[in-house]
């Protein structure tokens, strides 16, 4: 069984090259490598409605980080 290797890893300061986000810049939280995408911080913020839990009795919307084609973003800066 043989690993896809990717041009970014956790931690990589990336730019979206394409698509409606292009030309946001963000840190790559993480990479899902079976889909080849990534989870950009403060880039393509979706809306995830949650039933109620015990943690959130209510439930309501979430606001949290979409996935991106891990092709749709170039690497700006390596990890420090």
């Amino acid at each position: 069984m043989s690993q896809t290797k990717f041009h970014v890893k956790k931690g990589d300061l990336v730019e979206v090259i394409t698509g409606a986000h292009k030309g946001s810049q963000g840190t790559v939280m993480q990479v899902l490598p079976k889909k080849a995408h990534v989870l950009i911080e403060g880039v393509r913020m979706i809306k995830k409605a949650t039933k109620p839990t015990q943690d959130r009795p209510q439930g309501g919307i979430l606001e949290r980080e979409g996935p991106l084609h891990i092709s749709n973003v170039k690497l700006v800066d390596k990890k420090k």
